[in-house]
């Protein structure tokens, strides 16, 4: 039997208040179940909902915990970490970052009527981990590569620049149109305050998607070879 038959996948999500984006996680789970049925995969979540991670990771059974998140920062470093301390299981890494998510933000920016001719400003949730910084630095130079037009980015917490001087700032050195483009899995507080940015347009948040399913797999499968 191999490992890969054996090993449960924890699909570890931070958690919101929001309906919406408690859907979205919820779809994205499904998505996990649907594409591999003969996985084990339980949910859990770090923050403001339950089970909580450390609650979810068995004690005896080979698990990877896969973050639904888009980059490293605390709560894989810490929370996730602890989890799976002292367990046979191992964290594997963020959806974060990965060219299919470039991609994914190219089509909700069309999705949204944005065009070349639009200033767009990249909007993470944002860290204080260097990692983090970093990881968004490699998703903003796919959308760049992708994306005719401008394409700076922002922050909606602990990182500069924020999101709304951003936009203040494209509009001041001239941008006709300016259009934020959410690089958040789902809805809740970060993307609620996107529309309060002074934005001409918002995108809809990356999920729901398949797509990130194939990325959360391919993560699992990683780390089981790691």
């Amino acid at each position: 039997m191999s490992a890969a038959s054996t090993t449960q996948l924890v699909a570890c999500a931070h958690g919101t208040r929001s309906v919406q984006g408690q859907q979205v996680i919820a779809a994205l789970v499904a998505d996990l179940r649907r594409l591999r049925p003969e996985l084990t995969v339980h949910e859990a979540y770090v923050d403001v909902q339950e089970p909580a991670v450390a609650t979810v990771v068995p004690e005896r059974v080979p698990s990877v915990v896969v973050p639904l998140l888009l980059s490293t920062g605390v709560h894989v470093r810490y929370d996730i970490g602890a989890a799976v301390a002292d367990r046979p299981s191992r964290a594997a890494d963020p959806l974060g970052p990965d060219p299919r998510l470039a991609d994914l933000l190219v089509r909700r920016l069309r999705e949204a009527g944005a065009d070349g001719a639009d200033h767009v400003v990249l909007a993470a949730a944002g860290s204080s981990d260097p990692a983090a910084a970093t990881a968004v630095r490699e998703v903003l130079a796919a959308l760049r590569a992708r994306w005719d037009g401008p394409v700076e980015v922002a922050f909606g917490a602990a990182a500069q620049p924020s999101v709304p001087e951003a936009v203040q700032t494209a509009r001041e050195a001239g941008a006709a149109r300016v259009v934020v483009a959410s690089y958040l899995l789902a809805p809740g507080h970060f993307h609620s305050a996107l529309d309060r940015a002074g934005a001409d347009l918002v995108t809809a948040p990356l999920g729901p998607d398949p797509v990130l399913a194939q990325i959360a797999l391919d993560r699992f499968d990683h780390a089981l070879l790691g």
